[in-house]
């Protein structure tokens, strides 16, 4: 079973490439200090490389 990751949004999407902003909205993330659950599949940590200037992960469990 896959570990999962705590994600938060702390930095915003205003200025990044309209690529990044997807992949922060693919996340699930709306507005900053949002936090969302994913499990760390290699999908999402690819996602999370990509835009991991401007969130916060932990893992949890």
């Amino acid at each position: 079973m896959p570990a999962k990751l705590q994600i938060k949004l702390v930095k915003s999407t205003i200025g990044c490439k309209p690529n990044h902003r997807r992949t922060v909205k693919a996340l699930g993330l709306r507005r900053i200090n949002a936090v969302v659950e994913k499990e760390a599949t290699p999908a999402v940590l690819g996602m999370v490389r990509t835009v991991s200037y401007l969130l916060d992960v932990k893992e949890i469990g």
